[in-house]
């Protein structure tokens, strides 16, 4: 058996033929391969079973020399994979998996059925470059530039990776290459694999943007540091998820999503602030709140959409007020275009904040600062911790919200960083409790959330009303009170329906 480790990025034409130079760069010897044309078929049954127990077979053929390959269920820490590989020569191009050892496999698979229903689902095809590199520290790693197609039901999209696999020595040179790579090329962190690819084109699926943050998969039994890191490691795959949401499909509502797992892993930090001390993350925190401030420009873009959008009751009135529609125009035409959003992504620093994230996770940094108090706590219940911190959040709250007492619109909107905060805990941690509750309880909060969304986009669309005094403006401004008026009815409702909610925890 061998284990993968390895790094993917997505590389474009114009960057690959800067690539040998800069690997014989950071290397003390190069070996470069003759180029290989690989055929490559993966195969699963029509019930997609060995995609449900996270396995992946694949057969690879050169002219007549065939393998086949099994992968099991492994694991991705920030852009880190890493999965065991188990590989057999074949004397046909059809998959024999009776041949592996019968260990490999999950207790309870039923073999002989899958072997029965196993078909090629799809297939890669593509010409692999490869070089051999040695660093200065004795470490062996592989470079592999694969250019081609995935393909399947009839429709293929195309291959463009660059992936460095670890082969012999520590993990810190593969990070280092990686940093030296994304620093001198436009590089973008690859998460999904070709087999990840391939089976949502054979499929007809899509990837779809989250429609929420959604919680960390925890279980009761965790301590503190196994659930952060599990926490962390959920923020940088919804980050990644959704720049690649944003990359096939432009939408203001992904970028948001993005926003969202900066967001979580701010809140992780101080969450679990016990045990990673602050110094530890400073350096991250100072790249995260860059990244952020790139993307600040979004909540008002999302106003902005809302007033131009024919679903949405603003677009009618404000379509009668020409010199309203002139300013929400300006102000569209100055915002980010997709191709802005593409450098971001493919950016030295966005990329190298989640090699650095990644990597501060393998090497699990925030030790560095650990006393006995650190160290207790990092090995103490999560569940336990939850509680209190649950427990402390609602008092908060239910001390910021009056009891049948009327609250301003700017009342309101005071309170949206203790609700968000709530909910980001409740994101963090929710999913150690039962999951009914859990989303009775948020719900009423979720509703008063909106609602301040609701308002604030009513605030801005004022803002850009005042000071005019063109008729249409005025009665806009009259409708804007109105409509403020009985949406603060409506949350206050919610607001005594939320106090008065059971905690799940």
């Amino acid at each position: 058996m061998d284990t993968e480790i390895e790094l993917k990025f997505l590389v474009s034409d114009n960057e690959v033929p800067l690539i040998p130079a800069l690997i014989t760069q950071f290397a003390k010897r190069v070996n470069n391969k003759p180029a290989k044309n690989l055929e490559n078929a993966y195969y699963d049954t029509p019930s997609r079973e060995l995609r449900a127990l996270d396995i992946g077979l694949r057969t690879r053929c050169q002219d007549d020399d065939c393998e086949q390959t099994i992968k099991l269920s492994g694991e991705v820490l920030g852009g880190l994979h890493q999965r065991p590989e188990y590989n057999l020569p074949l004397k046909t191009r059809k998959p024999d998996i009776f041949a592996f050892d019968a260990s490999i496999w999950p207790i309870g698979m039923r073999l002989e059925s899958i072997a029965e229903n196993l078909f090629p689902i799809f297939s890669t095809n593509f010409i692999r470059r490869t070089w051999l590199i040695e660093t200065e520290s004795g470490s062996l790693i592989e470079v592999v530039l694969d250019k081609g197609e995935v393909s399947a039901s009839g429709k293929s999209e195309a291959i463009s990776e660059l992936e460095i696999e670890l082969v012999e020595g520590e993990r810190v040179d593969l990070f280092l290459l990686a940093e030296q790579l994304v620093a001198q090329v436009g590089l973008r962190l690859g998460y999904y694999s070709k087999a990840a690819r391939g089976y949502r084109l054979a499929d007809d699926k899509p990837l779809q943007a989250n429609k929420e943050i959604g919680f960390v998969p925890l279980s009761s039994d965790m301590n503190q540091e196994q659930a952060f890191i599990k926490t962390i490691n959920y923020a940088i795959a919804l980050v990644q998820k959704h720049e690649q949401c944003y990359v096939n499909e432009p939408s203001l509502k992904t970028l948001k999503r993005i926003i969202d797992g900066v967001r979580l892993i701010k809140h992780a930090f101080w969450l679990f602030e016990e045990f990673v001390a602050r110094e530890t993350t400073d350096s991250l925190r100072k790249e995260l709140k860059w990244l952020l401030g790139e993307l600040d420009w979004v909540e008002s873009a999302i106003y902005l959409k809302t007033y131009t959008s024919k679903r949405h009751a603003y677009y009618k009135r404000i379509h009668g007020a020409p010199e309203l529609s002139q300013v929400i125009n300006d102000l569209k035409s100055v915002q980010p275009t997709k191709t802005d959003l593409e450098d971001l992504f493919h950016c030295p620093r966005y990329n190298k904040l989640l090699l650095s994230l990644t990597r501060w996770l393998m090497e699990k940094s925030w030790r560095q600062q650990w006393d006995q108090n650190a160290i207790k706590s990092a090995q103490s219940s999560v569940r336990s911790m939850a509680k209190k911190t649950f427990d402390l959040e609602w008092k908060k709250l239910k001390s910021i919200f009056p009891e049948k007492s009327a609250m301003s619109l700017e009342q309101y909107v005071q309170t949206r960083s203790s609700i968000e905060e709530m909910l980001l805990s409740g994101s963090c941690l929710g999913g150690l409790f039962d999951e009914e509750l859990r989303l009775s309880f948020r719900a009423p909060w979720m509703d008063i959330l909106a609602g301040i969304y609701e308002l604030e986009t009513l605030h801005y669309l004022q803002q850009l009303c005042e000071g005019q005094e063109a008729q249409p403006l005025s009665e806009i401004l009259v409708w804007l009170q109105q409509k403020s008026d009985f949406l603060i009815s409506a949350m206050d409702q919610s607001r005594d329906a939320s106090i008065n909610c059971e905690p799940y925890w």
